[in-house]
């Protein structure tokens, strides 16, 4: 089975905007009077234009209309048992022959009538408690429904925010300086971090190494100051040998005998010079 598809947030926001009846509302809509007394009417149609322009939902009506419907509920059954009390004590009067009414019966019917109410009591008991954690979680209710509410007025503005910061990235991307040919200045955050790791491993690199030059080149210094100590008198001697091949040349060429012993000493002098040099790293 392939996967479904995510939804876009276009589709979950048209989602949470459809309008969808609260089971609350309803419930409040058959609450309407319609078969009250005139007065009644009048106390209701007063509520229900509070309700209309709250809402029909605000906490300070719906807590109005229940307070009405208790005193009205109330003075209903207090007119109830009034009548029935009423109509049984004129039928017992009047029939024939009369009913009687002893003490014991009395005394029964006050026993019955007392379980009766201390039933109803554990009954109301438990009534108030439901309505307790009915109000609780009604309020609950409120506060998310709220709470949705607001969160969905925030994402209708998003579209329009995100548009706007697209086009402010857009815009900022054409002002900023000509791009480089280089394509490390181009780079994406993470791959410019791993590079930046990399120069900075070689640069850290490169200043042990220059730290260990910096630190062998006073001992170089040294070995070349003692290596030019010891040129020194090589130097004069090649001068010399230089000179005496130049006479001996000259002798030479005036016919002298001693030319070519001298010269070939000079040679001998040249040759051990290049050879030490080489062998000392020095430089001619």
């Amino acid at each position: 089975m392939p996967p479904r598809a995510a939804p876009t947030p276009s589709s979950a926001l048209e989602q949470l905007q459809k309008q969808k009846s609260l089971k609350l509302l309803a419930i409040a809509e058959t609450l309407s009077p319609k078969d009250l007394p005139q007065s009644a009417q009048k106390r209701s149609s007063a509520v229900s234009d509070d309700s209309e322009q709250n809402g029909d939902t605000h906490p300070a009506a719906l807590e109005a209309d229940l307070v009405h419907y208790k005193e009205l509920f109330s003075k209903l059954r207090f007119s109830y048992v009034e009548q029935v009390t009423k109509e049984k004590f004129l039928r017992g009067i009047t029939e024939n022959p009369p009913r009687l009414v002893e003490a014991a019966d009395n005394e029964e019917k006050e026993q019955e009538i007392l379980a009766l109410k201390a039933n109803l009591k554990e009954r109301k008991l438990e009534i108030a408690e439901i309505l307790q954690a009915l109000e609780d979680k009604g309020k609950e209710l409120a506060t998310r429904y709220e709470g949705v509410q607001l969160r969905t007025t925030q994402l209708e503005s998003l579209p329009t925010e995100i548009e706007h910061l697209e086009g402010n990235i857009e815009r900022l991307k054409q002002d900023q300086m000509p791009s480089s040919d280089n394509p490390e200045l181009a780079l994406p955050l993470p791959e410019t971090a791993r590079l930046l790791q990399e120069r900075e491993a070689e640069l850290a690199s490169l200043n042990a190494e220059i730290a260990t030059l910096q630190a062998a080149l006073p001992g170089r210094t040294r070995e070349l100051e003692k290596v030019e100590r010891e040129l020194k008198p090589l130097e004069t001697q090649r001068q010399g040998t230089a000179s005496a091949a130049k006479e001996a040349r000259r002798r030479r060429d005036e016919g002298g005998g001693i030319g070519d012993e001298l010269e070939e000493q000079g040679r001998w002098l040249r040759a051990s010079a290049k050879a030490l040099r080489e062998m000392l790293e020095v430089e001619g």
